[in-house]
């Protein structure tokens, strides 16, 4: 074991050399830092990083950082670097700031159960930088045994260590005295896994507030989706689905109109309160389903005629010689209403608008209960459809 002093300007060079010499032997040093003491291994030698742990009493799920001597050496040793963490090493390094990174793969280094991560730090000490630039990384840890005080001096760190450390380099007390603060950058939002000597207030102030949750951000494809078309169908379906039920509301309302009608004999009139045109959804409604006025009922209406006194429900097979009827022929009188909904040519030609079929919508000739229920309910199935 040799005590080095490096404030001397003279015995600065050889304490340096001595060191360096240690480091590339795999032996254990210890260093000034600008926090406090530290106790040093070569970080790319395993067996002297497992005695850097040996000599602090530490096991290997507590990996030691990494000193760097140059800013330019944390892209070599890190990846996925976040834009942030550069611009804390411009601001805080050298200083009190250990940065937890994602490790290089390809470094064939061992330096515990780090999970494929790596703590790193540049020193704001003179004695550090230039010993770090004549060593490269060293994995370093505070000089003392786990769980006792940090050293302040050299003589504090002897104390504590002895004779597991070849070169003592001595410094003077520590200038700042407290340890640095460690920030983990691997996760997100950032987190301060050690509060040190370099406070939160500082580091928002310089890169902004990285330790709040991101905002989700609307991709471009996501954009795309809420304006596309079929966004705009989803809406307008919703609206048809209003629309939809006051039209349903309003059939249910039709029906009991025509059960009225049939029972009394009446016609039920299909224009609305205002005299404007019975309210439907023209882009739901089949030809069938759409109330349309014939010629002779819109004559009938320009003149003023009154409801048109038509037959029971019994009597359609019996000629009705109403003015709109009399223009197109009878329904035969065995045509019974469960012959509308089958697969028959002539269910088929009142489906597509027949004269018949528009009639008898028209003029209030009310088809049975069962009709009315298979017409609104086909209504409903494409208004869902559409």
């Amino acid at each position: 074991m040799s005590v080095h002093d490096t404030q001397n300007p003279e015995s600065r060079d050889a304490a340096l050399t001595a060191a360096t010499d240690a480091v590339r032997d795999g032996k254990l040093i210890v260093l000034p830092t600008d926090t406090v003491y530290g106790i040093g291994a070569d970080a790319f030698t395993p067996d002297a990083v497992n005695a850097l742990l040996d000599a602090k009493g530490r096991g290997r799920d507590v990996p030691p950082p990494v000193l760097v001597g140059d800013h330019a050496v944390l892209l070599a040793l890190a990846t996925d670097v976040p834009d942030y963490v550069e611009q804390l090493a411009e601001e805080f390094w050298p200083g009190p700031l250990t940065i937890i990174l994602t490790a290089q793969p390809s470094l064939t280094w061992d330096l515990g159960e780090t999970r494929g991560t790596v703590a790193l730090r540049m020193p704001d000490d003179e004695i550090a930088l230039a010993l770090l630039r004549r060593t490269g990384p060293l994995a370093v840890s505070s000089a003392n045994r786990s769980g006792k005080p940090a050293a302040l001096t050299v003589l504090d760190a002897a104390t504590q260590l002895g004779d597991s450390v070849e070169e003592y380099l001595d410094g003077g007390t520590a200038r700042i005295g407290t340890s640095s603060t460690i920030l983990d950058a691997t996760v997100e939002p950032a987190e301060i896994v050690r509060e040190g000597s370099l406070t939160k207030e500082q580091i928002i102030a310089a890169v902004g507030d990285i330790f709040a949750a991101p905002v989700p951000e609307v991709s471009e494809d996501d954009a795309d989706v809420e304006g596309s078309p079929e966004a705009a169908d989803d809406g307008s379906l919703a609206e048809g689905a209003s629309a939809d039920g006051a039209l349903a509301d309003g059939s249910a309302a039709d029906l009991s109109a025509a059960d009225h009608s049939a029972a009394d004999g009446t016609a039920s009139d299909d224009t609305a309160p205002d005299g404007g045109a019975p309210q439907g959804d023209s882009a739901g409604d089949s030809p069938a389903e759409s109330s349309r006025a014939t010629p002779a009922e819109t004559t009938g209406a320009a003149a003023g005629a009154p409801a048109l006194d038509l037959p029971s429900e019994p009597d359609l097979g019996r000629s009705a010689t109403t003015p709109a009827e009399a223009a197109v022929p009878a329904v035969p009188a065995d045509l019974a209403a469960d012959d509308l909904a089958a697969d028959d040519p002539a269910a088929d030609d009142l489906a597509a608008g027949d004269p018949v079929a528009g009639d008898l919508g028209a003029d209030g000739a009310t088809p049975t209960v069962a009709d009315a229920s298979t017409t609104e309910g086909g209504r409903g199935e494409g208004h869902a459809a559409g």
